[in-house]
C-alpha cells in the first residue's frame, strides 16, 4: 500500500470545504457551553465561520489543481460554486435567526446542520471521484432531512422530514448501484480515469458499454431527484411547504447548487464521449433534453394552479432546474461545454439571489403557527408594508425573466447556450414556458397592489430578514444591471480541460 505524499494530499487546495467542516464541529462543542439565553450567539459564530470560507475560496480562486490523490479538484468551477453556496447559507443565517426564536424551533445544532450541509455541497463541487461525490452527497441530504423536521411541534414539518429521507435514501441507493456500474465498466471510480477510458469502450460496445449506459443512467436518476426534475420531483412541493421557511429558502438553491455541480462533472468532465452506435453526441443528450423540457412544462403549468406560496415556489423551483438543464444538454456539444457551464453557473448565481429574497419575503409574512403563507395572505401588502411588496415585486419579475433582473440575466445565457448549440426546440420550450410563468409570478404582485384588503404586519421582518432582504435586492438588481460581473468571475472556468488526460 503506497502512502500518500504531502504533496499527493494538497490539502491547501481543500481549506475552504475543509475548514468549514471544522469550523462545524467546533461550533459543536462551543454551543453546548453556552447558555440558553445566548444561544443566537451560535448563529453568528456560524456566520463567522462561512466568511472565513468564503475568504479561503477568493484566496485560491484562479488555482487549478488536484488534491487528496487526485480525488479533490481545485478551479474556478468549484470556487464558484463555493462562492454562491456560502452567500446561500449566509443568508438563511440571517432569515432563520428570529425566524427559529419566534416559532419555538431555536436550538443551536440547527446551524452546525445547516454548515454540515453546505460543506458538502462544496465537496460535491470539487468532486473528481464518484466516492467522493457520494460521501458528499450524503453531507449534504442528511442535515437538510433533520432540519426540515425541525419544527418538532409541528406534524407537516415532521411529515416533510420524513418523505424528503425516505425518498433520498432511494435517491443515493440509484446512486451507489449506478457508481457500482460505471467501476465495472471502466475498473475505477476516477472521474479523470473514466474520461480516459469512455472512448475505448464506446467503440468496442459489448458489456462494458452496457454496464456503462445503464450505471450513467442510475447517477442521473439520482442526482435527478436532487435537483427536482421530472419524474423525480415528487417530494418537492410536499417538502417545501411542510419544512420550516428558512430550511426550504436553503433547500431551493443548496442542494440544486451541489446537484448541478456534480451532474456537470459526471456528464461533461467524464463522460463527453460516451457514445452508442454511429450516433456522434453523447446518449446521455437527448434524455437531459427530454427530462429538460418535461420539468419545464411541468413546473410551471401545475404552479399556475397552487394557492400556497411556498407549494408555489417549489413548482416554480422544479420550472427553473428544467431551465439549468437546457446548459446541461447543451454541454454535450464539445465546442459549447464550457460556455454552457458559465450559463448554468450565472443562472445559479442569479437564482441564489432571486429565490432566497422571495423566501425571505414568505418567512416575513408567516405567522408564528407556520400559517399565513397563502397567496391571499398577501393582500394589501403594498398598503401594510410598501417597500417589503416591492422588494417581493423585484424578485417575481426577476423569476419571470424580466430585462434589468438577475432573472433575465441568468435566461438569456442559458437560451444563448443552447441555441448556439443547435437546441432549438428546447430553446423554444423554455420561452414559451417562462411566458406562462408569468402568470402566476405577476398574480403575487397583483394580489399585492390591485386587491383589497388591510394587509398583512409582517411581524417576522426583523432587522436580520429585512439585511437578508436588502442583500437579496441587491444581487438581484446588481446582476440585472452589470451581468459582466458574473461573466467576468466565470471567465476561466473550463470543465473538460480540467480534468484531460
Amino acid at each position: 500500500m503506497t502512502v500518500p505524499s504531502w504533496t499527493d494530499l494538497n490539502l491547501g487546495a481543500t481549506l475552504p470545504a475543509v475548514m468549514l467542516a471544522i469550523g462545524t464541529t467546533l461550533l459543536l462543542l462551543v454551543d453546548v457551553f453556552l447558555p440558553k439565553e445566548r444561544r443566537n450567539l451560535t448563529a453568528w459564530l456560524a456566520m463567522g465561520g462561512l466568511v472565513v470560507s468564503f475568504v479561503l475560496t477568493l484566496a485560491t480562486f484562479n488555482q487549478q489543481t488536484t488534491a487528496l490523490m487526485d480525488m479533490f479538484i481545485g478551479d474556478t468551477f468549484s470556487s464558484f460554486m463555493n462562492m454562491i453556496v456560502l452567500v446561500a447559507a449566509a443568508l438563511t443565517i440571517l432569515i432563520s435567526i428570529d425566524y427559529m426564536n419566534r416559532t419555538g424551533s431555536a436550538r443551536g445544532e440547527f446551524w452546525s446542520l445547516l454548515l454540515l450541509s453546505t460543506a458538502g455541497v462544496m465537496f460535491m463541487s470539487s468532486a473528481n471521484d464518484l466516492v467522493v461525490i457520494f460521501v458528499a452527497l450524503e453531507l449534504l441530504s442528511i442535515p437538510l432531512y433533520v432540519m426540515a423536521a425541525f419544527r418538532s411541534n409541528n406534524a407537516k414539518s415532521e411529515e416533510s422530514g420524513m418523505k424528503y429521507f425516505v425518498l433520498g435514501a432511494f435517491a443515493s441507493a440509484f446512486f451507489v448501484y449506478g457508481a457500482a456500474l460505471v467501476f465495472g465498466a471502466t475498473g475505477t471510480t476516477n472521474l479523470t480515469e473514466i474520461f480516459a477510458a469512455v472512448s475505448s469502450i464506446s467503440a468496442e460496445g459489448g458489456a462494458s458499454l452496457a454496464y456503462l449506459l445503464v450505471g450513467a443512467g442510475l447517477i442521473v436518476v439520482a442526482l435527478g431527484f436532487k435537483v427536482a426534475v421530472v419524474p423525480f420531483h415528487m417530494w418537492t412541493p410536499d417538502v417545501y411547504e411542510g419544512a420550516p421557511t428558512p430550511v426550504t429558502a436553503f433547500m431551493s438553491v443548496g442542494a440544486k447548487i451541489g446537484g448541478f455541480a456534480a451532474l456537470l462533472r459526471v456528464l461533461v468532465s467524464a463522460l463527453p464521449t460516451l457514445t452508442a452506435g454511429q450516433a456522434p453526441d453523447p446518449v446521455w443528450m437527448n434524455t437531459v433534453m427530454i427530462i429538460s423540457g418535461l420539468t419545464m412544462i411541468v413546473g410551471n403549468f401545475v404552479a399556475v394552479s397552487q394557492t400556497n406560496l411556498k407549494r408555489m415556489l417549489a413548482y416554480s423551483s422544479i420550472a427553473h432546474a428544467g431551465y439549468i438543464l437546457m446548459a446541461v444538454a447543451a454541454a454535450a456539444d464539445p465546442a459549447q461545454a464550457d460556455a454552457a457551464a458559465k450559463a448554468a453557473l450565472v443562472y445559479l448565481l442569479s437564482y441564489t439571489f432571486t429565490n432566497l429574497g422571495a423566501f425571505a419575503v414568505v418567512a416575513a409574512v408567516e405567522k408564528n403557527d407556520g400559517t399565513g403563507t397563502d397567496i391571499t395572505d398577501l393582500t394589501g401588502l403594498a398598503r401594510s408594508r410598501p417597500i417589503l411588496a416591492a422588494m417581493m415585486a423585484v424578485f417575481m419579475l426577476s423569476l419571470t425573466g424580466i430585462p434589468l433582473t438577475a432573472g433575465f440575466t441568468g435566461k438569456w445565457f442559458i437560451f444563448q447556450s443552447s441555441i448556439d448549440a443547435g437546441l432549438f426546440p428546447l430553446a423554444i420550450v423554455g420561452v414559451l414556458t417562462s411566458v406562462v410563468s408569468a402568470y402566476y409570478y405577476v398574480r403575487i404582485i397583483v394580489t399585492m397592489y390591485l386587491l383589497d384588503g388591510a394587509g398583512d404586519p409582517a411581524q417576522g421582518a426583523t432587522r436580520a430578514v429585512n439585511l437578508a432582504l436588502y442583500i437579496s435586492l441587491a444581487g438581484t438588481l446588481v446582476l440585472g444591471l452589470f451581468p459582466i460581473l458574473a461573466t467576468n468571475l466565470t471567465q476561466a472556468v473550463t470543465l473538460v480541460a480540467s480534468v484531460a488526460p
